[in-house]
């Protein structure tokens, strides 16, 4: 499936979802000193809600995909807590490992300083909301994307992910390395303004505004002139290159076992 199909349909998830994770208009009062590490699986509509709130706080973490049969991280996560279940948030800042996405998001907020919401009277439409953009990542053939592990060399090191929850085309790569079980460091890139609205083409000749409206955007502009979703880093190649497909073949060529999916 092209690009472009595949980030129409992404579009129509994160419409479903209200645009949540798209925006980090009132990030975190305070930056954890230590990386955040999400025990996750990309198609999971609970660990979707967990990484929108990730974006809105700008907060980076650590992501440990846990697809299912997977090998990896999926026995270290029921080692450490008991049981099979995803998200699991573990912050070594504070000493807490902790399940249930609600309660994630009431914690995250609680302990970096900004009002979060994961209980209340909304909390079923989120769920149903989530539920519904999870399902557009089901593709013919395929199956759903991000959600079963495929074969993988393990990297040395994690790799880095430049990405905010509804980016459509950042949301092809995040369900690949979910697939091959490849850790990654989310550096979340949230919009920081309403001129960062928009393609990059688009918003950058209409408002020619400062790029750098949070931390990874910043940093994008920076040390690449430009702020474009997905940006991949691979410390373990020297790898950095922009552009959905061009990761995806990357991805496969490096690390896939097999022909590539």
């Amino acid at each position: 499936m092209s690009a472009t199909t595949d980030a129409c349909i992404n579009l129509l998830a994160g419409t479903l979802r209200g645009w949540r994770g798209s925006q980090a208009f009132a990030p975190a009062r305070k930056q954890p000193a230590k990386l955040l590490k999400l025990y996750d699986i990309e198609a999971s509509p609970y660990c979707r809600l967990v990484r929108e709130v990730l974006t809105e706080l700008d907060l980076d973490v650590l992501i440990l995909p846990c697809p299912v049969g997977g090998r990896r991280f999926r026995p270290e996560a029921v080692q450490l807590g008991g049981k099979s279940l995803f998200p699991l948030l573990v912050d070594d800042n504070t000493g807490t490992l902790m399940y249930e996405s609600a309660d994630i998001i009431d914690y995250l907020g609680q302990t970096y300083q900004r009002r979060t919401r994961g209980h209340g009277p909304l909390r079923p439409l989120a769920v149903a909301s989530s539920w519904l953009s999870s399902a557009t990542l089901w593709r013919p053939g395929r199956g759903v994307l991000g959600m079963r592990a495929q074969p993988s060399v393990a990297p040395a090191q994690p790799l880095e992910l430049f990405s905010f929850e509804a980016s459509p085309y950042s949301r092809r790569v995040r369900a690949r390395l979910c697939e091959l079980e490849l850790p990654y460091r989310l550096r979340n890139t949230g919009k920081g303004a309403w001129k960062d609205m928009g393609p990059p083409s688009v918003r950058d000749q209409l408002f020619k505004s400062e790029q750098g409206t949070t931390r990874n955007r910043r940093w994008l502009a920076e040390h690449t002139g430009q702020v474009q979703l997905p940006y991949l880093v691979d410390p373990n190649t020297g790898t950095a290159m922009y552009e959905s497909d061009a990761i995806l073949r990357y991805l496969d060529t490096a690390y896939a076992k097999g022909a590539a999916a």
